[in-house]
């Protein structure tokens, strides 16, 4: 166990600077939001991504086998509340990052070595004293989330220019990235990467983290908050600088995994009745509409844009919550986070783009969420955005009447070519009318449209049938309304495919 007194011995005891640390004199720090512009008008230069033993060549136990050593290059205090694990290069992380500490006024760099880790003995043989040309993959920070006196992990940032977060009584699930390029489109995606990190010092509640963001078509800077607590907070800006002139950037990506669940249990023959990071989208738009979008596990990519001006808030859910829900006693999916983006300042007109990538296994992300702003990026150019990332258990708190439990579908067997769809909300009050349309297909292929109260209170259930015929795809849109014709749910959005349905 790790514990609060024992990151404070390891601090008393390294008073002294230890072998492998340089500590830089104190004064201004160079500023990483000018070294990322001065990146950015340089030709970009590729990391070399041949690495020495024992890092080379690994496969994913060996990888796990690999663990930073306590006190020299994991559970490093980082100010008050928090401290710092370094991890080693291998497998899916071959790019190195520079990593500074700022503490007491001093910036301290680690020496990389393979000293620092220790190695699983069945996995490696010989363990060289140096890795010419290694480096550290990112590093993950610690804190005291759940119990006051144990040092629990709160973030990781690792691999290109990934991180992911949890708050208390959480386990790691969806990821975020600092941004995103060519997602779900037709050329190969790239990839920017975290080049180098400075980590703050730690003031009790929050941590900052800066980074230098590079890739072909762009440099750029984040700067990032870390507040831990029952809802992880971090507060972003990212400031991008491209080389060339980009079309397609994803701002805020949030990337999950969705295998299966009840709108299509019948991708996966698998005991488990879900087996998702996330299942649903939710948008609360700049028009005040509350937009709910189950997500899905397409036979084709899938990519849907809800066009917006000014955003309130957009984030990829997990409304599952309960053991019986997933059924898995390892992977704990009902534990697994909420992460949403709430942004700051004037984000202008663009769109809340979805991607939905076929898998057909969990352990590959295939469910990616971003803004995508409508005017292209030019060359040459310096463009700033500030956010609020949330990563939460709660559900999505929208402030309409009703909320909506969960959605189903399935083939209507006594009408062949129907589908059968079922969406459950909470109680609602009298009067309520369910407004139901689709494009894509005449208004006729939906019909059979009903709503009543579901025993035991458990809420309320509407219900309809969908007869596509000769469509490819239809777009279906519900919302419940009131008396007064506003909306007492959130608007229940569908995309229906052929491919991905089987004909109905």
């Amino acid at each position: 166990m790790i514990t609060r007194r024992s990151v404070l011995a390891m601090l008393t005891a390294s008073t002294a600077v230890s072998p492998g640390w340089v500590h830089a004199s104190a004064g201004a720090e160079e500023s990483l939001l000018d070294t990322a512009k001065a990146l950015a008008a340089r030709p970009y230069v590729p990391p070399s991504r041949d690495l020495p033993p024992p890092f080379a060549g690994l496969d994913y136990n060996a990888y796990r086998g690999i663990r930073p050593k306590a006190g020299q290059a994991a559970m490093l205090p980082q100010g008050d509340g928090f401290a710092v694990d370094f991890l080693p290069p291998g497998l899916y992380f071959p790019d190195p990052v520079a990593i500074e500490r700022t503490l007491a006024g001093t910036t301290q760099d680690l020496a990389f070595s393979p000293s620092l880790f220790t190695f699983e003995p069945r996995y490696f043989d010989d363990i060289p004293a140096t890795s010419p040309a290694g480096g550290f993959s990112g590093f993950r920070l610690r804190h005291p989330l759940n119990t006051p006196d144990v040092m629990d992990e709160v973030a990781v940032f690792q691999g290109a220019s990934y991180f992911r977060a949890i708050g208390r009584a959480m386990s790691y699930g969806l990821s975020a990235r600092a941004v995103a390029l060519g997602t779900g489109g037709p050329t190969p995606e790239e990839f920017p990467r975290f080049t180098r990190f400075r980590l703050h010092e730690g003031q009790g509640d929050r941590i900052r983290v800066e980074a230098v963001i590079d890739s072909p078509s762009l440099a750029g800077y984040a700067d990032m908050t870390l507040i831990p607590g029952t809802g992880t907070v971090m507060d972003i800006a990212i400031t991008l600088f491209p080389r060339v002139e980009i079309s397609d950037i994803g701002i805020a990506p949030l990337t999950s995994m969705y295998l299966k669940g009840p709108m299509h249990a019948a991708v996966s023959d698998d005991f488990r009745p879900r087996v998702h990071d996330s299942d649903v989208l939710v948008i609360e738009n700049g028009a005040g509409e509350q937009l709910w979008r189950p997500i899905g596990n397409p036979a084709r990519v899938e990519t849907s844009a809800f066009a917006d001006h000014n955003p309130a808030r957009f984030g990829l859910f997990q409304t599952a919550r309960a053991y019986e829900d997933f059924e898995d006693t390892e992977a704990q999916y009902q534990n697994r986070p909420s992460a949403s983006v709430a942004p700051m300042g004037d984000w202008g007109a663009g769109a809340v783009i979805l991607v939905e990538i076929p898998t057909g296994t969990e352990f590959l992300d295939n469910i990616v969420a971003f803004w995508r702003p409508e005017a292209p990026l030019q060359a040459g150019g310096q463009y700033s955005y500030r956010y609020r990332l949330t990563w939460t258990k709660s559900d999505p708190q929208l402030s309409v009447p009703a909320k909506i439990l969960q959605s189903r579908s399935g083939r209507e067997h006594d009408r062949p070519g129907s589908r059968r769809f079922v969406v459950d909300v909470s109680t609602l009050p009298n009067g309520v009318t369910p407004d139901l349309s689709v494009s894509g297909t005449p208004a006729e292929a939906v019909f059979g449209l009903s709503h009543f109260a579901l025993p035991d209170g458990r809420g309320s259930r509407v219900t309809f049938l969908f007869a596509p015929e000769e469509a490819e795809a239809a777009e279906l849109r519900l919302v419940l309304r009131d008396t007064d014709g506003q909306p007492a749910s959130p608007v229940w959005l569908h995309r229906w495919t052929r491919k991905r349905d089987g004909g109905v």
